[in-house]
């Protein structure tokens, strides 16, 4: 008990003092007659407590210091405070406890476990109203099925088994729109082709020649592909019967000169060859001609000679 009538008892001196200090203050000439050095800003200022006027425009805010309170002046006021102005001064005055930011006394924006409502920050919300966290604001409840709101007409996020579509929840996706992997209903996007190319030759094997009937075939484009909820995709080609005129193919150009250089040179080399035997044959020919000749020679030579010894005798 003692101990408190102390403490008590210092206080009370120690506000005096700093009373006493303060008024003291007030009777202290400014800078310009005391050698006073204010700081930026300030028009007239004090030892103890600082700023007392501001210059123009500037708004006077008061700092504590332990007991003390200090003035400064600044361009705006800091977070928790808002201004006024007079044709005396411009002061800055403390928002509400639970009021992070604010504009004369209503508050923009609440602190930490507090939420706005109408320019005020409540600990809860008024009935028919859910405090946001993330806006920080007392907002109106979700709709049905709604997990997460902007307002009670609005959906963000929809409860599990919903799909969202413009702010609403749905258990099917309307006709023309489907769900996706975010649980979300975005429209349907069906296939779209091309018109028709032209028909192109009529064939058969490849070829387009050596036939009576073949088939021809034309081909369309893909321009858009289909999502999986939307039209599948058409033929893209299609054939039909042909008739064309019944005619023989020919070789191609480079085949078919190919073909007759090797029939050309194989005709040279027989010619060659048949050639060179009948050289062979008219030399075999000479050949035994000349044995004939020269075997009639021999016989005819002791004939003639028989002939003189007889006339001799």
């Amino acid at each position: 008990m003692q101990l408190q009538l102390i403490s008590i008892v210092l206080i009370l001196h120690c506000m005096e003092y700093t009373n006493c200090q303060h008024h003291g203050s007030k009777h202290l000439p400014n800078k310009q007659g005391s050698g006073v050095s204010c700081q930026g800003g300030c028009q007239t200022c004090s030892v103890y407590n600082g700023c007392l006027t501001c210059k123009p425009k500037l708004f006077i805010h008061l700092e504590r210091d332990g007991m003390r309170q200090i003035g400064v002046c600044l361009a705006s006021c800091p977070n928790g405070f808002y201004g006024t102005r007079s044709p005396d001064r411009n002061d800055c005055i403390k928002c509400g406890s639970e009021c992070d930011s604010c504009f004369n006394r209503t508050c923009l924006r609440c602190r930490a476990g507090s939420y706005l409502h109408k320019g005020k920050c409540m600990e809860s919300c008024p009935d028919g109203l859910v405090s946001s966290d993330t806006m920080k604001e007392c907002v109106p409840a979700c709709p049905a099925d709604c997990e997460s709101c902007q307002n009670s007409d609005t959906c963000t996020r929809c409860a599990p088994g919903h799909f969202l579509l413009h702010g609403q929840c749905h258990h099917v996706c309307p006709d023309e729109f489907e769900p996706n992997d975010s649980m979300e209903c975005i429209p349907t996007v069906h296939c779209e082709v091309s018109e028709w190319n032209e028909w192109g030759p009529c064939s058969r094997s490849g070829k387009t020649c050596g036939f009576k009937w073949g088939e021809e075939t034309r081909t369309r484009t893909v321009l858009q592909n289909p999502s999986p909820m939307g039209s599948p995709m058409p033929a893209t080609s299609e054939k039909r019967e042909c008739l064309v005129k019944r005619r023989r193919c020919k070789p191609k150009g480079q085949r078919r000169g190919e073909k007759k250089k090797r029939f050309n040179l194989q005709e040279k080399e027989n010619g060659e060859a048949r050639r060179e035997r009948k050289r062979e044959r008219e030399k075999e020919t000479i050949d035994r001609e000349d044995s004939e000749s020269r075997n009639k020679q021999t016989e005819h030579r002791p004939r003639r000679d028989q002939s003189r010894d007889a006339g001799t005798v």
